[in-house]
């Protein structure tokens, strides 16, 4: 006689899976996690745009100095920041050497601005126009210069 191994179907081994309703409540949970996470993610991934646009401008500004060091001036506004990158046609500079191996732009992809002289600094303004890529603004899309840093 054979013995049947197949476990017979009836109360024993009913299947169990989800309802809608308990599907509903985790996708309840899920959207107020979200609500509640993502204004925190979002404002760190803000703080860290400001803070690459500071190190960018830091950065340029030491390599602005070293223009200043060696041709006894810093660029003009026509020259702006490519005279840090390539060698301008100005013939009293003699000492020119390439500063920057290639000119940043900002975490919004605008290129930097660059005014001489400045018109909040003395020697020159270094700035981005923030997130809008126009000047002025508020918050993200407010301009941020060499005149903020500490």
């Amino acid at each position: 006689m054979k013995q049947d191994s197949t476990p017979a179907r009836g109360a024993g081994n009913s299947m169990r899976g989800f309802t809608l309703i308990e599907i509903m409540v985790v996708v309840v949970i899920i959207g107020i996690l979200a609500a509640l996470i993502a204004p925190t993610v979002i404002s760190r991934v803000d703080d860290a745009q400001i803070s690459r646009v500071q190190n960018d401008i830091r950065a340029i500004e030491s390599a602005l100095q070293l223009f200043r060091m060696d041709n006894y001036r810093y660029p003009s506004t026509e020259e702006g920041l490519r005279a840090l990158v390539e060698r301008p046609n100005d013939p009293n500079i003699r000492n020119w050497r390439p500063y920057l191996s290639s000119l940043p732009r900002d975490p919004w992809d605008n290129p930097y601005q660059y005014v001489s002289p400045g018109v909040r600094n003395p020697d020159y303004d270094v700035f981005s126009y923030g997130a809008d890529g126009r000047p002025g603004g508020e918050g993200m899309n407010a301009d941020i210069g060499n005149w903020q840093l500490d």
